[in-house]
């Protein structure tokens, strides 16, 4: 027989404390510890996932490494973050802002696999009637599609043993619970243990799982950090809800490449795939304009065209602002400092903005030489070529660093028509040019300012 047991769970990290105290001893959070009851079974022998027999030793080189068998989504945007398509028994977790489309995303994909694949969308927040509605408004013919409108994670199990699909949708996890614990749907334990039975359920039924999860103020999936661990993929959201562009991002993937990029535009049919998104980021001005660089960056597999931009301004606070949209700020404190030391050009007395337009976060340090050629551009007040695109990471003794993957960017800004690049020194090394494209390479600052 399960034996109650009390522990105390921090809502805020899901840190457990086997009695109450007024801090929670791992995030330093107050008055956080709420009282979870959980069931104690008895020691037996453990099950291991579809595949896996349980106690049982093999060396690795005696593992069959069989290859997954990846089914389409029939929204290609959708299949490169999932890194080629649906896995058999894959939980993919995905998250964002209210509105911004999670659901309908979700929808879509069924409504496109559903002539192939058994499916079930489970909705845990709207009705039948409410689900029906969208999928009229959206235009799909939802016909193989089945729903069910419950909440409690046996009777969803339940339903699902019966009815066998192969691509469970789950929306929300938030708002699930199981009858084991005593705590309310949403709170650290139902989360955790509630995605735990559904993730033992997709992994020995060989179904592709996705849970649809909520996100905090801050941006981060709500509920226990381990929510994150126990799934294959984690995809963000990211984007202006009020805007028209979403963009799909794979923080975390077993069966793909991480920091993976999909780009959707958003529709009153829908989420549409962008097939060219370097278009969307760029905003080809009519005549060159001061402060406004194109770089290539690349997120996973795909290189970008982005536009940075830079606002310089005379400042009349003792410590002027430093401002960063898309960008690391403390790395721009940094380039305007190197800027200073190894290129004679002080603005300390400045306001300095940076935007990457089109909204989209440019994480690596490719960035460096756009940023500092977009401030010394509005600086200066002398425009850059329109045909100019450059690519590079600065180093703090001035030297310019390479990147990954150097050609295909050249080759990507070659296909979008600019004819003119500067690109670090190294990127160059083996002699390789692309066709149309003037390449000048530099390994200092004081080379890129004297080309420039």
């Amino acid at each position: 027989m399960a034996k109650p047991k009390i522990l105390y769970s921090c809502s805020s990290c899901g840190a457990q404390s086997p009695k109450w105290v007024g801090q929670c001893p791992d995030c330093q959070a107050w008055n956080t510890l709420v009282e979870v009851r959980t069931q104690v079974v008895p020691s037996g022998r453990g099950g291991g996932y579809a595949g896996a027999a349980a106690g049982e030793v093999q060396p690795l080189a005696e593992v069959e490494a069989g290859s997954e068998i990846r089914t389409g989504t029939g929204i290609g945007e959708l299949d490169r973050v999932l890194g080629g398509g649906l896995v058999a028994g894959s939980v993919v977790l995905i998250g964002g802002d209210p509105g911004i489309g999670k659901s309908t995303l979700l929808l879509q994909a069924l409504v496109s696999i559903g002539d192939r694949l058994s499916t079930l969308y489970v909705t845990g927040e709207e009705s039948l009637q409410q689900v029906s509605l969208r999928a009229r408004r959206l235009g799909l013919e939802g016909g193989a599609v089945r729903l069910l409108a419950e909440t409690a994670v046996e009777a969803i199990l339940a339903t699902a043993e019966r009815e066998r699909p192969q691509v469970l949708v789950i929306d929300s996890i938030q708002t699930l619970f199981t009858q084991q614990l005593q705590s309310a749907p949403g709170s650290v334990a139902q989360v955790r243990e509630s995605a735990a039975q559904l993730v033992r359920y997709a992994k020995q039924s060989g179904t592709a799982l996705f849970l649809v999860g909520h996100v905090t103020k801050e941006g981060q999936l709500a509920g226990p950090r381990v929510l994150e661990h126990m799934v294959d993929t984690v995809l963000y959201f990211e984007g202006d809800p009020g805007g028209r562009y979403r963009v799909v991002r794979a923080i975390k993937n077993r069966f793909g490449a991480v920091n993976e990029l999909g780009v959707f535009a958003m529709g009153d049919r829908g989420l549409r795939e962008v097939a060219n998104p370097s278009a969307i980021f760029l905003s080809r001005h009519e005549e060159p304009v001061s402060g406004s660089v194109i770089m290539v960056t690349r997120e996973g597999t795909r290189p970008l065209l982005v536009e940075v931009q830079a606002l310089v301004a005379d400042s009349h606070l003792a410590n002027p602002r430093r401002v960063t949209l898309g960008l690391e700020q403390n790395r721009l404190s940094m380039l305007l400092a190197v800027l200073h030391r190894h290129g004679g050009i002080a603005v300390g007395d400045q306001d300095v903005f940076v935007n990457v337009v089109g909204g989209v976060r440019v994480a690596e340090t490719a960035a460096d030489l756009a940023v500092l050629l977009a401030v010394l551009s509005s600086f200066r007040d002398r425009p850059l070529p329109n045909d100019l695109v450059v690519f590079g990471e600065i180093g703090l003794a001035g030297e310019v660093r390479p990147v990954p993957n150097g050609q295909e960017r050249l080759q990507e800004a070659a296909k979008h028509g600019f004819k003119r690049a500067v690109v670090p020194a190294a990127n160059l090394a083996r002699g390789r040019t692309v066709e149309g494209l003037e390449v000048t390479p530099a390994a200092r600052l004081a080379e890129v300012l004297e080309a420039i």
